[in-house]
């Protein structure tokens, strides 16, 4: 198949071939996705379901699904459609990092950390699951698990600023004050919001270090 100059030529593609083949889950995967691109939410949720129709297995579509459930709010939804979407690939990553966020902003920690640590068992380059599982284990408390994640995702993208953010959190609670400065000025520097108090703390110890 020809490549598609831009989102509306690769919609229309995606029509074609759903239209050729309707009971093809990937195809109408491929156009939900398109219509994802268009902002277009109503019209894709379709093509997810029958995509999910079609292909009972493809994790993908209901991952998606969550995440349409998370633009309205919906994170009952979102954490039901993951659920859905480990059981029909459960070794599916992004599915468990979903789980893990959603548990996260619930503020159930320990269930965030357990989903969280099954998808970076699956897949350990998966940024955003490794990043959420340092903030879990921040929250938990448990400072030096948080860094040793922090530091992993760093390994993956050097300039990844919400890592350095919750370094220079960690390296604070910790008491090494020249690390979570260092940290501290790479997240602002990369054009991260680093939160106020955060950067009072951080001005403190450039005052007295002076």
């Amino acid at each position: 198949m020809p490549k598609a100059k831009n989102v509306q030529e690769y919609i229309t593609m995606q029509r074609t071939a759903v239209a050729a083949n309707p009971d093809c889950g990937t195809s109408h995967y491929n156009l939900a996705v398109g219509l994802m691109g268009q902002k277009n939410y109503d019209e894709a949720e379709e093509e997810f379901h029958k995509a999910i129709e079609c292909s009972p297995s493809i994790a993908e579509a209901y991952a998606q699904l969550g995440g349409i459930c998370l633009q309205r709010g919906d994170m009952d939804g979102c954490m039901e459609y993951n659920r859905q979407a480990v059981k029909a690939r459960p070794g599916f990553a992004e599915g468990y990092g979903n789980i893990g966020f959603v548990h996260l902003q619930r503020g159930e920690v320990d269930e965030a950390i357990k989903a969280l640590e099954r998808a970076t068992f699956f897949n350990f380059r998966f940024i955003q699951a490794v990043t959420n599982l340092a903030n879990a284990y921040l929250m938990k408390g448990e400072v030096d698990k948080s860094i040793e994640n922090s530091m992993k995702a760093l390994e993956l993208d050097p300039n990844f600023a919400i890592s350095h953010n919750n370094l220079a959190i960690a390296y604070l609670e910790k008491g090494e004050f020249d690390k979570a400065v260092e940290h501290c000025d790479k997240a602002v520097e990369l054009g991260y919001e680093v939160a106020p108090e955060i950067m009072k703390e951080i001005d403190v110890h450039r005052q007295e270090n002076r």
